[in-house]
């Protein structure tokens, strides 16, 4: 019964830990947000960017599987390239770390102190709401020191039983070694959860295995087996993101290797480097875990287009060209990564339907009635990508924060301004059907000032575009566009009815005339605030 206990009391004390890390990872998520999510606009830069993203979400996330799923979504959704996920991918293995060096911290004897913390944070949380991310942080910390005392006490029980160290003694074959920590992994899909364990075990004076080195072949295998849920996660995505999927396996595997014959040769690894350099047997594991991510890095970042060209022909090109899902489900992981390709979608929406216009536009001036079947295509597909991203919006404000939350809200009328220049787009289409039907002329100079009207309400869109996607605060051009196209529309309505006055234009013109370019005007309005809401 004594063994029932404790493992309830092991399981308890890894819930306990688990939790705190969610705590912890979601408030410095919230806390890091902005920053971060300029920080991955920057990937494309260079390798090390790419593996100091990796390291640095990986350290605020606390989960090197859920950033190589969220690096698997980025690669599926165009967002990523090879080069760039594989660099991220190898940071991640080196933030995860982090975990394992938090539970060494135990050894120093701060857990007393750190967990008083959780009723620091608590406390912080109900009385100072706006500090809520810092409470949360702090009693994230306490509640992961609680984790780590309730197993390190729950590891007594296994410590006095002689069947259980004979069995951990027992088991001596590295590759046997290997393998159970990458089972385990894999099982559990958690490398942070295992190794913390391992630590937990190694903390209360337990053994794996008979010689130095061999507890070390078992964290190598956790490093293995934490790959299975990014090659899970590739199920069902394109080709490039099954591919980043492999890159993250082969590059473990490969490191695993590597390390596995330097355990083999050096037997005393462990004595004559770990132990020498630290007290704690906690802390040699910490830093072994440490260590074999970061020599992999620096042996493996130089071939990074190894590793992509290797991906490419383990998985071959498909016979016919692949769509990338842009609003990939796996960047739902974090509020940061969900709101990059959302804001991408956007950019892309916004370009369609203006493109509709713009050709719509283009057809009434020529007169061209076959181009109204491209301009009928391209508003039916920015009304499928309008139902698609209402869809990912509503998951992303799924159990979200407060400033989450007000920037889907402003989305949400960003999306009702692009979705009437798709319905101006459609009205032009209607008014060259009309003013063919009814053998409607336009003078030359009539087309030339609508051209000229439409040319302003372009560049307002481009102005708008670029404080959407760059947030900038000068407004002073958006301003400068919308007067000019109010301008316009005054002279020409002016005009127009200078002209029927005169006698110099029909009548029968007017309709159209005025409806045309009341609404570039009204379209100028909708992507006027479109810019200004997003800055």
């Amino acid at each position: 019964m004594n063994y029932f206990y404790s493992v309830v009391e092991l399981l308890g004390g890894l819930g306990a830990f688990l939790l705190g890390f969610n705590y912890l990872s979601s408030s410095l998520e919230n806390i890091a947000s902005s920053k971060l999510k300029k920080v991955f606009e920057k990937i494309s830069k260079n390798r090390l960017m790419g593996v100091g993203v990796g390291v640095g979400v990986t350290c605020i996330v606390q989960s090197s599987s859920v950033v190589t799923v969220m690096i698997v979504g980025f690669v599926n959704s165009g967002i990523l390239n090879l080069t760039q996920a594989t660099a991220m991918i190898m940071g991640a293995n080196i933030g995860t770390t982090i975990t394992a060096q938090i539970v060494a911290l135990e050894s120093f004897d701060i857990s007393k102190i750190a967990v008083s913390l959780t009723a620091i944070g608590f406390f912080i949380t109900m009385i100072f709401k706006k500090k809520k991310n810092l409470g949360n942080c702090l009693a994230g910390i306490g509640l992961v020191f609680v984790g780590l005392m309730v197993m390190s006490l729950s590891m007594n029980t296994f410590k006095e039983s002689e069947a259980i160290t004979n069995v951990l003694t027992s088991i001596s074959n590295p590759f046997l070694l290997l393998f159970v920590g990458l089972a385990v992994t894999a099982i559990v899909q958690s490398s942070s959860a295992v190794t913390t364990i391992i630590i937990s075990m190694v903390g209360a004076g337990m053994m794996i295995g008979k010689n130095p080195n061999d507890i070390l072949f078992v964290i190598l295998g956790t490093n293995i087996g934490t790959c299975v849920t990014a090659l899970i996660s590739s199920i069902g995505t394109n080709t490039n993101a099954k591919r980043a999927a492999i890159i993250h396996l082969m590059f473990n595997v490969f490191g695993s290797v590597v390390f596995t014959i330097i355990l083999l040769i050096w037997k005393n690894f462990m004595v004559d480097t770990l132990e020498k350099a630290f007290p704690f047997k906690t802390t040699q594991i910490a830093m072994f875990h440490t260590l074999f991510n970061l020599v992999c890095t620096i042996i493996f970042l130089p071939f990074v287009n190894g590793f992509v060209k290797l991906s490419k022909i383990l998985i071959r090109d498909p016979k016919k060209e692949e769509d990338f899902k842009s609003l990939d489900e796996r960047l739902l992981l974090t509020q940061t990564t969900a709101l990059i390709p959302l804001y991408q979608e956007f950019k892309k929406l916004s370009e369609l339907s203006f493109k509709a216009l713009e050709d719509a536009m283009d057809a009434f001036c020529k007169k061209d009635l076959d181009k109204l079947t491209i301009v009928n295509k391209e508003i039916s597909d920015a009304k499928k990508m309008h139902k698609d991203i209402v869809e990912y919006m509503v998951k992303v404000t799924t159990n979200n924060d407060e400033k989450t939350t007000n920037i889907i809200n402003d989305l949400y009328k960003s999306l009702m301004d692009i979705n009437r220049i798709l319905e101006i787009a459609d009205n032009v289409g209607k008014y060259l059907n009309e003013t063919i039907s009814n053998d409607l002329v336009f003078k030359d100079e009539i087309i030339i000032s609508l051209e000229e009207m439409f040319n302003n309400v372009k560049e307002l869109f481009n102005e708008s575009m670029d404080k959407f996607m760059n947030h900038s605060k000068n407004i002073e051009k958006l301003d400068f566009y919308e007067d000019l196209v109010d301008a316009n529309k005054k002279k020409l309505i002016d005009d127009h009815i200078k002209r029927l006055n005169e006698g110099a234009c029909s009548p029968s013109n007017s309709g159209i005339f005025i409806n045309l370019v009341s609404n570039l005007e009204r379209v100028a309005d909708h992507i006027y605030q479109f810019g200004y809401r997003n800055i």
